[in-house]
């Protein structure tokens, strides 16, 4: 690899940085996520650097850069737009053995800076060494995508329970093994759709019970197919439905969407329509809870949304009778999406 990749603490360490101009300025908001002491050396400050040292969030030398401006600092970055500073901004580092930037000049760095994906305390950082930042920024998009927001919810939550966990489990591959049947579990779902307080009691009583809580219980997830787009389901259905061990589903859901499907959960067909019905809705609702009470991850994807002419109420109330944990992806309703694809805005003021 080009470029060993390092996480550093620069909390309240001091950081210089070269240069006042917008450049500078998108450096200065980068680092100070990272709750950095940072220092501008320059002439003059743009207006966003301007306001930032106003309100006290930067301290600024005014002037033409010096090598004294590094002394004491532990990071450089040079951001000019003259070649001459950042050559010598560069110069002073290594004398000093600094980690040094100049950004847009992989030639004159000893660190470079990746696109984040920021999920605290979870960071995913990604780098082409340089070499193309648009595709760095593409793949982050990517990445951003897939990584739900709530993984830095669970991360905090997991880091809460460390030492209950380590007293309870001593040795090492069991704590491991712990730890993996609850992420595989009901709990990150849990987090990632806001119910912490659930997802806190079932860690605790996989703890009490020597993880026996995690590994029995399921879940039921109501998931909106939406109108048949497999591009229009929202990123939590897809997780869902690819992380699911059983699929109950409609009539109205495409191929195209079930083809999304992880290819090894089981598929069961409930559809209805006129005069006919695969399944009666009450053995639709129970068999829903006693999947999920084998410790299966079952989702019941619906046309539509779940709750628009999906009897998705009588499901959640079997569920909610039998203590089985359940949520509800909303889905494009079928009428807003064929209003959308026919170009007919459904609430046109005129």
């Amino acid at each position: 690899m080009d470029y060993f990749p390092i996480f550093l603490d620069i909390r309240n360490r001091p950081v210089v940085i070269v240069g006042g101009g917008e450049i500078a300025a998108r450096k200065v908001a980068l680092l100070r996520r990272a709750q950095a002491a940072i220092t501008v050396v320059a002439p003059t400050l743009n207006d966003s650097l301007a306001l930032q040292l106003a309100q006290g969030e930067l301290s600024y030398r005014a002037g033409e850069f010096c090598d004294d401006d590094l002394n004491g600092c532990a990071l450089v970055v040079a951001a000019t737009d003259d070649a001459g500073i950042n050559r010598a901004v560069y110069d002073a580092a290594e004398k000093r053995n600094l980690p040094v930037n100049v950004v847009d000049c992989p030639e004159l760095c000893r660190f470079i800076f990746p696109s984040i994906v920021d999920r605290t305390p979870v960071t995913v950082a990604v780098s082409t060494s340089g070499t193309s930042p648009v595709l760095a920024r593409m793949l982050r998009a990517h990445l951003e995508t897939i990584i739900p927001a709530g993984y830095g919810r669970l991360a905090s939550l997991l880091a809460s329970f460390r030492d209950s966990a380590r007293a309870r489990f001593p040795a090492m591959n069991n704590r491991r093994h712990f730890w993996e049947r609850i992420l595989q579990g009901p709990a990150t779902e849990m987090v990632f759709s806001g119910r912490e307080q659930d997802a806190t009691r079932l860690i605790q009583d996989a703890l009490d019970s020597g993880e026996s809580a995690a590994e029995k219980s399921g879940e039921v997830a109501l998931v909106g197919a939406g109108p048949g787009d497999p591009d229009l389901l929202t990123f939590r259905a897809l997780r869902l439905m690819q992380q699911a061990d059983v699929v109950l589903y409609d009539r109205l859901v495409s191929r195209a969407v079930l083809d999304l499907v992880r290819r090894e959960a089981e598929q069961i067909y409930v559809g209805k329509k006129r005069d006919y019905h695969a399944v009666r809705q009450d053995e639709i609702n129970q068999t829903l809870a006693d999947l999920a009470k084998a410790g299966k991850r079952v989702v019941r994807l619906k046309g539509g949304d779940p709750f628009i002419f999906g009897r998705g109420g009588e499901e959640i109330a079997t569920l909610a009778e039998q203590g089985v944990p359940f949520q509800v992806v909303p889905g494009i309703t079928a009428a807003s999406g064929c209003a959308s694809y026919a170009g007919i805005p459904l609430t046109h003021r005129d």
